[in-house]
């Protein structure tokens, strides 16, 4: 039998998530806080731990960090409100396993908690190199979820992913958000002779700035307030094999210079230590901000840029290759039915003219949760219209929904308070999604437009959900 912890501070949900995971064969111990779920792993061995994001004492991420420097093969789900799902992503590259979100649907709960637990112990086999045969149904559809596709555009990415994958360049992948750089990324590591070494992704947006030197290099006990203990850093991590930074524009300056120091010499320092260490270990950055113009306005350094230019791939956004659409959703169908013990088939005619004609501007990221949502939804075999968001096939509904659902005043009254609160955060919400389209959701560029810093930006796309 399968031991869980569950940590929840809302008693009633606790009991009915308890209840419902004991009835499934699983043995499930509950707390309320970071603190005492510390002190329960440290005393007896767990085979998961399904943590609540919001605890009375800290936070599931920190929760999360703890525990993977402790007991490392020990799986993580976040359970997060849907306003939590930017930080849930940063926890799930910081380690955790997945994310669910609240009200908990019993069905996904289940499933997730049986693929976190098979996961476990199930390896990963790295993808064989191969020239691309982008017409062979058989070869379209790489492993580790990377899908090549058989348009034009597709068939030069992968020439050009082959092309570089086994030298040691430095490369950066260019494209809008969700359209799967780090994919692209992993493709290369797993054509390269680093295959069997380790690929290390960090989320450069989600490093704190007071501490990202210390994730990125690592620190020396008693360095600064907190260190406890000595650290390893991401790139000693990485050591012999591939790092992966994501988001490399949102690195300050003052880590933009250790980060340049550390590609020059292949040498690390450790905040507070006075010792080098040498590193072997192949860089690929991600952005979706344009670094030139940024190195203009001061924000990144242009030497730094040069370091990690050495080769350039452009991660295509969807709207530019819908020959591949079919390629996508065979995948996206092929995860979601396993993941969610389903057998859907296919789209009905309707549902493919509408992804057709859709521009999805969350490209890829963005197809793969409407599928997912969409096979949870359905009985049968084919995915009809009924699954989909109404966004989907009619952009306006939501803010006519909006308008229409508001309290209406009569003529000559002033609406409440709480009424232009209301229309102020709608009005907000749809300006900052519009521009976020316009710019095919660069948030350098959003941000100026809106004339608010990057931080307010993220703040309001994680409150609004745009992510």
């Amino acid at each position: 039998m399968k031991h869980i912890l569950l940590i929840e501070d809302d008693l009633t949900y606790s009991r009915i998530v308890k209840t419902f995971l004991e009835k499934n064969g699983y043995s499930v111990e509950t707390c309320t806080k970071v603190k005492d779920a510390q002190q329960i792993l440290s005393s007896k061995s767990f085979d998961l731990i399904i943590a609540d994001f919001r605890l009375p004492d800290g936070t599931g991420m920190e929760l999360l960090q703890w525990s993977k420097s402790k007991f490392p093969q020990t799986q993580v789900i976040l359970i997060t409100h849907y306003s939590d799902i930017r930080i849930a992503i940063k926890a799930m590259k910081l380690g955790a396993f997945e994310y669910i979100t609240k009200p908990i649907n019993p069905d996904e709960l289940l499933a997730t908690v049986k693929e976190s637990l098979s996961a476990k112990s199930t390896p990963v086999e790295p993808t064989p190199i191969s020239s691309p045969q982008p017409k062979s149904k058989d070869t379209k559809i790489a492993k580790g979820s990377y899908v090549i596709g058989s348009s034009n555009e597709a068939e030069k990415l992968e020439k050009h992913i082959q092309l570089v994958a086994p030298t040691d360049l430095s490369v950066l992948v260019l494209g809008e958000t969700g359209t799967g750089k780090e994919f692209v990324s992993r493709r290369i590591h797993d054509l390269s002779t680093r295959k069997n070494g380790p690929f290390v992704a960090i989320d450069c947006g989600a490093l704190p700035k007071e501490l990202a030197g210390s994730e990125l290099f690592g620190h020396v006990k008693g360095a600064f307030t907190g260190a406890l203990e000595h650290k390893t850093g991401h790139f000693e991590s990485a050591n012999g094999g591939t790092i992966f930074l994501d988001e490399i524009g949102n690195l300050s300056y003052e880590v933009q210079i250790q980060l340049l120091r550390a590609i020059q010499e292949r040498r690390i320092r450790k905040i507070g230590g006075n010792k080098e260490i040498q590193i072997d270990v192949r860089i690929i950055a991600a952005t979706n901000d344009n670094l030139i113009a940024n190195s203009g306005d001061g924000q990144f350094r242009e030497d730094l840029y040069h370091r990690l230019n050495e080769f350039t791939l452009q991660a295509i956004p969807l709207r530019r290759r819908k020959e591949d659409m079919e390629d996508f959703t065979g995948q996206f169908l092929e995860e979601s039915n396993e993941r969610l013990n389903k057998s859907v088939k296919t789209l009905s005619p309707e549902v493919w003219d509408i992804f057709l004609a859709y521009d999805w501007p969350g490209n890829l990221r963005e197809l793969r949760n409407i599928i997912k949502r969409a096979v949870l939804l359905t009985n049968g075999d084919q995915v009809e219209k009924d699954a989909l968001p109404e966004g989907l096939y009619e952009p306006n509904s939501m803010s006519s929904a909006s308008f229409s659902n508001s309290s209406i005043s009569q003529p000559g009254e002033l609406p409440s308070p709480k009424d232009y609160k209301t229309q102020w955060i709608e009005q907000e919400k749809e300006l900052i999604q519009k521009v976020l389209n316009d710019t095919k959701f660069n948030k350098s560029k959003t941000a100026r437009i809106l004339k608010m810093d990057r931080k307010t930006l993220y703040s309001k796309m994680e409150k609004y959900g745009l992510d």
